[in-house]
């Protein structure tokens, strides 16, 4: 809306949708398309989500390192790309099947249980309740390096489970259970050992890295705090670690604000490994 006080000829569109969920992505999409169309409006969309750009986009530039890879109205893009990099985005746009192995034993091997957390926000009522409950009654197993994917909308409560999970707000009720032991529901009240087992990686990198340290530093504080590693070994294991998120060395001397917004996702990642 502040976009169109102009009455603009052109719009801009820097993933303006990526925080979103698919849901609201498609009404906001909607709304685009409308009032673009409606105003004759030509647009720029940039994105790294080929299904959102499929969606409003008529034609289609793939960059990669600066340079276009390819060029094409979207139905060329989708149904005939030439250029390697644009097959790879597009089979990466259309995840192939997993196959499901059953477990016999599948709580013997459980990692993380969950029973019947509940959490939220507001004023604690008489039954030592929040007012308001983000997550109710939630209960949930995770096995021994298996993933568990949670969906759901914006304000379904998916952020504050994690959070939770993680200590970070305390569960009003329930029990969570992580490699046989009861934690504490306060993340300040679990052992070192704990808290260094079970990571986070947030949301938005923007607020989860400290904008006044380098990105060395950033990883290194959690190697000295968890490991004790003295100088020399902090260094050689930044490189590691930045290795293993396919990020440059000579990126460890940059802070947060010189990243794009992958690279600082991609720090947060080596952070919590």
């Amino acid at each position: 809306a502040m976009a169109l006080i102009g009455d603009p000829k052109l719009m801009i569109f820097d993933e303006p949708t990526t925080a979103l969920d698919v849901t609201t992505q498609i009404d906001v999409l909607k709304a685009f398309k409308s009032v673009m169309k409606a105003g004759g409006i030509a647009g720029v969309y940039v994105s790294h989500d080929l299904a959102v750009v499929a969606q409003i986009a008529d034609s289609i530039v793939v960059l990669k390192g600066g340079e276009v890879q390819e060029t094409g109205t979207t139905a060329q893009i989708l149904s005939s790309a030439k250029h390697p990099y644009t097959r790879e985005l597009l089979a990466a746009f259309e995840p192939k099947p997993r196959q499901a192995h059953a477990d016999a034993d599948a709580t013997a091997n459980q990692l993380l249980r969950i029973d019947n957390v509940t959490a939220g926000y507001g004023a604690v009522r008489d039954d030592g309740l929040p007012l308001i409950r983000a997550v109710d009654s939630v209960s949930l197993v995770v096995e021994k390096g298996r993933n568990l994917g949670v969906i759901g909308e914006s304000g379904c409560g998916k952020s504050t489970l994690a959070r939770v999970i993680a200590g970070i707000h305390p569960a009003a009720a329930g029990e969570i259970v992580f490699n046989g032991e009861e934690l504490q529901r306060a993340a300040g009240k679990r052992s070192q050992d704990q808290l260094r087992e079970m990571q986070i990686v947030f949301q938005y990198a923007d607020t989860a890295l400290n904008p006044a340290k380098p990105v060395e530093d950033i990883i290194a504080r959690p190697l000295a705090f968890y490991h004790g590693l003295d100088r020399q070994t902090r260094s050689k294991r930044v490189d590691e670690l930045l290795d293993m998120v396919r990020l440059p060395k000579t990126l460890r001397y940059r802070h947060p604000s010189e990243l794009s917004g992958g690279q600082k996702q991609r720090v947060n990642f080596a952070r919590a490994l």
